[in-house]
């Protein structure tokens, strides 16, 4: 049955609200959905082996649960959220498929390689890269953004992504897929975010070239382009009046749930897109991103 997808979930104004990084997602208010009770799958990725990074929580978990119910195993790959984690193996597990639970930072080469390797050894190949992982943080001056900031927030959104890819591309068949999280943020950035919002332009550009470089191979690489989304980032990095009007500037007039991007994920990942290769598909509740 259809719902109505401006009062499905939770609107704002939400309670004002701030947490210390990252997050944490049990402290939230209201609980953010990643698709626990209402994920359904289709075995569009049976016998498939994933990696996922940032997996711990917001649209890493619910990319997680949905790819575990549609039959794949999933590297469960986080910097140091090791209870949240753990929650995430739990519901992968509950799906009946195999979770690899690996802590790292991925803003190093070797931990990347690492990464790609360990999954490949528990579950013999690699079919699906998620790179999700990412670091943001806002603020009001410029000249408040120091050097180390930017390198940080660089390594971690962008590095990474290209470290993993270099480790996972030669070792990938034809017909596995590369996803990427791109962000509204890439054409429409947020003047307070911007080291996050450069990166997830970058992060668009990089996929639609790695898209056609790698295209001979059989493999493909798309990204998925979130608007406003309930996660512990969002209280965690903006301040408390942002936090509690957050989303209502969409045409929805609501933040997205994790959960509402997973079928993407798992949509861009399965062979229903086989002809889909650099593209940028926009989960943004309407907000446009020309």
């Amino acid at each position: 049955m259809p719902q109505d997808p401006l009062n499905r979930y939770p609107r704002p104004p939400f309670a004002k609200q701030k947490q210390s990084m990252p997050g944490a997602t049990d402290q939230m208010d209201p609980r953010p959905d990643h698709g626990e009770k209402t994920y359904r799958g289709n075995g569009r990725l049976e016998g498939c082996a994933t990696i996922v990074t940032g997996a711990d929580s917001g649209i890493g978990r619910a990319v997680a649960i949905a790819f575990a119910r549609e039959g794949a195993d999933v590297a469960i790959s986080y910097y140091s959220e090791h209870e949240e984690a753990k929650e995430t193996a739990r519901l992968v597990e509950e799906a009946g498929r195999k979770a690899l639970v690996i802590a790292g930072d991925l803003k190093k080469q070797e931990e990347c390689n690492a990464l790609v390797e360990r999954t490949i050894e528990e579950f013999g190949k690699l079919d699906v890269l998620v790179n999700n992982a990412a670091h943001q943080a806002s603020f009001a001056k410029f000249e408040d953004i120091s050097a180390e900031e930017w390198d940080v927030t660089f390594r971690t959104n962008i590095y990474s992504m290209f470290y993993l890819c270099q480790a996972a591309v030669p070792r990938m068949k034809p017909g596995s897929s590369i996803v990427n999280s791109s962000s509204v943020n890439a054409t429409d950035p947020s003047a307070s975010l911007l080291a996050y919002a450069t990166t997830k332009g970058a992060i668009a550009n990089f996929t639609n070239g790695l898209a056609e470089m790698i295209a001979e191979r059989g493999i493909r690489v798309n990204a998925v382009a979130p608007g406003p989304i309930w996660t512990p980032f969002i209280p965690s990095t903006l301040g408390e009046d942002h936090v509690a009007n957050f989303g209502a500037n969409t045409p929805l007039g609501r933040p997205g749930q994790p959960a509402e991007l997973a079928a993407t994920y798992v949509l861009l990942a399965c062979d229903e897109s086989s002809y889909t290769t650099g593209a940028l598909y926009e989960v943004t509740g309407g907000k446009s991103m020309i």
